[in-house]
């Protein structure tokens, strides 16, 4: 068997070999037909391919191996002419098993000729490759799934560059991401994606080098449409290489994830802003609940030193320390004011507040306060709505932030208070409900803050002044202070450019109901005048029972003291009471489930809540009469006749400002 025009000899010497060697062969069907056509001899392979065993077949002619159509075209008969005149005929196609069944063959036909060129027949190899085929197609078919998977994904830009970078392919993605037809962009540069940043430092070419080297390259970056603008992709660049390891280009995936980092970034603000709120909250009810207990000490120092106050005979050395220790009391309450404001616990007397009036009446003040550096205006509308707020607290926040203001401002300064009315809708970033609000401003032109400042200007206990010179608790104060009321505190500050507090507080109503409230009295205001009644005084701590029997007792009431719920229950069961004067934080039992216990005993019962929490949870009605801790024997005496005379004008005794 030779190239075209070969002529095969036959060497008789040779012939046991030879027909050795045919018949070993199993995988190509290796067989000779003489100068007509028919066969005269056959091999393993050619038994196997055919199902024909060599008694069936030799003598027959070739053509029963082909199709019907083939037979149609007479193409047996031009093989052999081809195979003739030509000197070889090779071609691929169907052909026909014994059984009937098809595979699919490659044929090559030589000549065979004597040493003087006479044919003498034909020597024909079959090689059934129906399984390659097979192959082959189910490869065509999944390049070409694959090619329309790849030009039908709208959500990757994948295509594909040559080894310079030149692009060679183009993808529905590509399209809808760059913004550029296959037409436009085949050809060019992949580099026209890339930022004029990127480019200056070649990062096209060095992702092109590290694919190459390393056979992947990915990051993400900003990249640049057609229109010009810019969107974040991720970006693998692999190394397409041929089975000797040649180059031959890159496969490029690109996928725009603009909304999801704009969405992570979202996530983690939020994240952010959810850990600082736990953290404010995890400080708020440590500080609440060291302020309650400063509260209970604050009760008997301040109500013991009263009553001693009272009884020492009258010694100039021994009133002045009496009066040094109850002024000492006073600031240490006034700081526990400060501590429940920031936890949100502090009583709280809701009103309608005229803002300007009460600015204006707070001038003497801020005069003595400030100091002559420092120069105050004012700024209001002709018209504007009062303030839900409590009066007391806002003068306090107010002095607090011009306070604040002055000491950022050195050497002296200009602080501007001033309010205008603003609108919020549903989008309002701390939450606030749609509506109408007032927004009081504290602006200074001091040194600002920078961005760490800011960011942690209303934590409690941290301060940029020195030792000794401030709490930390002033802005965290005016925030607890502005949720509370149901508004927002935001900072407006540049380093060097002053700094500008803005307190919103809901607008008033008109109509509006204000909590009934009484104003504690000056401290030496004296006790109102009532009859002596049986009073069941309940608290769990042994210094504030105390200090509270033994005022009830300098009142002239008759007084019954428990130092628990279920003891309390006992005496009213033993007792004729007439008023039921309870804490309201005690253990197992509380002031409010023990008022429930009592009244489901004693309905007419009158009862008293002495708290300094400005929510009692649930349970608590709201017009269930209170006495703000710590208190004084005047105001006691006060709550008392107020409690057990419901006629009278309030219920609820409030917090003074401090």
């Amino acid at each position: 068997m030779g190239g075209q025009g070969q002529i095969l000899a036959i060497d008789r010497t040779d012939d046991s070999r030879f027909r050795l060697l045919i018949d070993a062969v199993t995988d190509y069907a290796i067989y000779m037909l003489d100068s007509t056509g028919r066969v005269i001899s056959w091999n393993p392979g050619a038994q196997k391919f055919k199902g024909y065993t060599e008694e069936e077949i030799l003598g027959e002619h070739f053509s029963r191996f082909y199709t019907e159509e083939d037979l149609a075209t007479d193409l047996p008969t031009r093989a052999l002419r081809a195979a003739a005149e030509e000197g070889r005929f090779e071609a691929e196609g169907w052909r026909v098993r014994k059984d009937g069944r098809r595979f699919w063959a490659h044929v090559v036909i030589d000549p065979i000729r004597t040493a003087s060129g006479e044919l003498i027949g034909y020597a024909k190899i079959t090689r059934d490759l129906t399984e390659r085929r097979a192959a082959e197609r189910a490869l065509r078919e999944s390049e070409e799934r694959f090619r329309l998977l790849v030009e039908s994904v709208a959500d990757y830009a994948i295509y594909m560059l040559d080894p310079s970078g030149i692009v060679s392919s183009w993808n529905l993605g590509a399209q809808r991401f760059k913004g550029y037809d296959t037409e436009e962009i085949v050809g060019q540069h992949f580099s026209r994606f890339y930022t004029p940043e990127d480019k200056a430092t070649e990062l096209p070419k060095r992702a092109l080098a590290t694919a190459e080297r390393e056979g992947k390259f990915e990051a993400e970056g900003w990249r640049v449409r057609k229109d010009g603008t810019r969107f974040w992709a991720h970006v693998v660049i692999d190394s397409i290489r041929d089975d000797h390891g040649r180059l031959l280009g890159f496969a490029k995936i690109t996928r725009d994830l603009t909304e999801r980092r704009e969405a992570q970034r979202a996530l983690e603000q939020a994240r952010e802003a959810f850990f600082q709120a736990q953290k404010i909250e995890a400080v708020g009810q440590l500080t609440g609940g060291v302020a309650h207990d400063f509260n209970n000490l604050l009760m008997a120092i301040l109500g013991s030193l009263e009553l001693v106050r009272k009884r020492v005979p009258e010694d100039p050395r021994v009133t002045r320390l009496i009066d040094n220790a109850y002024q000492a009391a006073q600031r240490g309450a006034s700081l526990t004011q400060r501590m429940l404001a920031f936890a949100r616990r502090q009583e709280l007397k809701l009103a309608p507040v005229d803002v300007p009036n009460l600015v204006r009446g707070m001038a003497d003040l801020l005069d003595r306060s400030l100091g002559p550096t420092v120069i105050i205006d004012t700024r209001f509308p002709l018209s504007i709505s009062p303030v839900m707020a409590d009066e007391n607290q806002l003068e306090l926040a107010i002095l607090n932030l011009s306070m604040n203001a002055r000491d950022a401002m050195g050497d002296g300064g200009h602080i501007l208070i001033s309010a205008q009315e603003a609108a919020i809708g549903d989008d309002d970033p701390a939450g606030l409900p749609p509506g109408r609000y007032v927004v009081v401003s504290v602006k200074d032109d001091g040194q600002g803050m920078d961005d760490r400042t800011r960011s942690r200007a209303t934590e409690p206990f941290f301060t940029t002044k020195g030792v000794g010179k401030g709490t930390g608790l002033g802005l965290s104060m005016v925030e607890g202070l502005t949720a509370q009321s149901g508004g927002k505190l935001t900072i407006e500050s540049q380093e060097g450019e002053g700094t500008n507090i803005r307190l919103w507080f809901p607008a008033a109503t008109v109509n509006r109901e204000a909590q009934r409230t009484f104003r504690r009295a000056p401290a030496e205001a004296e006790a109102e005048e009532a009859r002596p009644i049986a009073i069941l005084t309940v608290d769990d701590d042994a210094l504030v029972l105390l200090n509270t029997a033994a005022m009830l007792e300098d009142l002239g009431h008759v007084v019954h003291q428990a130092a628990s719920g279920a003891e309390a229950l006992a005496l009213v069961d033993k007792h004729d009471i007439d008023l039921l004067l309870t804490d309201f934080a005690m253990p197992q039992m509380n002031g409010v489930e023990l008022a429930e216990a009592v009244r489901a005993r004693r309905p007419d019962l009158p009862v008293l809540l002495a708290t300094g929490f400005a929510e009692l949870g649930e349970g608590a009605s709201p017009h269930m009469p209170r006495l703000a801790k710590p208190f004084t024997q005047a105001e006691l005496a006060r709550a008392i006749a107020h409690a057990v005379d419901p006629e009278q004008s309030g219920r609820v005794v409030a917090l003074r400002a401090s």
